[in-house]
């Protein structure tokens, strides 16, 4: 049957693996730890759905399925799927290059050079951090960290947060405490707990996506507020602004012309997958996959409920059951 190459030991990788399993596939890892993605997001961070639509293929989460574990917990979890599904994963290991030809892929990494009949990319659409071009603008005394970097610690001085979804919301909330701290961007609204848990919810995430046009117009909205309502954030301290459209004598500028003195900008603006390294070459060939990515087939394609039937899609393609 050939090699089966797997890059990236999340979610998406993990489930991918467990399905090929009879066929033996190399799974390639840049962090030090299995889960290492999840353990150095924000502090804070939880996930939105419950612990039962999150485990991936014969293990479920431990503790109540109705709970909402925490990024460490979630990190923790898919160290023990890859040793309870017996997943060996070739950890420390990056991807800096590769070649289609002669109906293979041929792969650079940092521990040298692979050769694989079939290659699923499943290393997350949440690798390269996004912010907008006007960015460099800013007063360089202004201080600038992207969410994916962002650990609680910052300066002193007033804050303003970019992107008011959901990881815009939850560090919002958590600089309030100690500083002022604005919030920009449009209003997502609120779904609330008991909805986010419901049965028919999970079943709208089941749904195929109706067309490209539909996929275009959810990658631009910030998903809906699942711990926080405008209340909340309100009581929490949080001031509400317009949504930042440029900068003006290096300060950030909002919609309606004010400007913002503040001492740091927090960019909670999205991150986009890493595909730089791929092989224009390789688009569209049937030894090729991709598992995790937004919207790819489902609307809970780029989820943790939606990664597991991905997966399974993507290995009939690949002709492995």
């Amino acid at each position: 049957m050939g090699t089966t190459v797997v890059v990236g030991a999340g979610a998406a990788g993990l489930a991918t693996a467990d399905r090929l399993r009879r066929h033996d596939p190399i799974v390639l890892d840049a962090g030090a730890r299995i889960g290492d993605s999840w353990r150095h997001r924000y502090a804070g961070l939880r996930l939105f759905t419950p612990a039962r639509w999150c485990a991936l293929p014969g293990l479920p989460l431990p503790g109540d399925p109705d709970a909402h574990p925490g990024k460490d917990d979630y990190a923790d979890y898919l160290e023990s799927y890859a040793d309870r599904q017996r997943i060996g994963v070739r950890l420390g290991t990056s991807v800096t290059a590769h070649a289609y030809r002669d109906g293979r892929h041929h792969l650079s990494t940092n521990h040298g050079d692979l050769v694989a009949d079939r290659l699923v990319w499943a290393s997350g659409a949440h690798a390269v951090p996004v912010v907008p071009p006007f960015a460099d603008a800013l007063d360089p005394a202004i201080s600038q960290i992207h969410s994916v970097a962002f650990r609680d610690v910052i300066g002193a001085g007033p804050v303003l947060v970019v992107g008011a979804g959901q990881s815009g919301a939850d560090i919002a909330a958590r600089l309030a405490a100690t500083r002022r701290t604005c919030l920009a961007g449009p209003r997502t609204g609120t779904v609330p707990l008991a909805v986010a848990r419901s049965r028919a919810v999970r079943a709208l995430y089941r749904l195929p996506v109706p067309g490209e046009r539909a996929r275009r117009f959810l990658r631009r909205r910030a998903s809906p507020l699942i711990w926080h309502t405008a209340r909340s954030l309100a009581d929490a301290g949080v001031v509400r602004v317009p949504r930042v459209t440029g900068v003006r004598d290096g300060l950030p500028m909002l919609a309606d012309g004010r400007v913002l003195p503040v001492a740091t900008v927090v960019w909670c603006t999205g991150l986009r997958p890493r595909l730089d390294w791929l092989d224009p070459r390789a688009h569209g060939v049937p030894s090729l996959g991709f598992v995790g990515l937004p919207f790819q087939h489902t609307l809970s394609s780029g989820t943790l409920g939606g990664m597991s039937s991905d997966a399974a899609r993507v290995a009939r393609r690949l002709g492995l059951r």
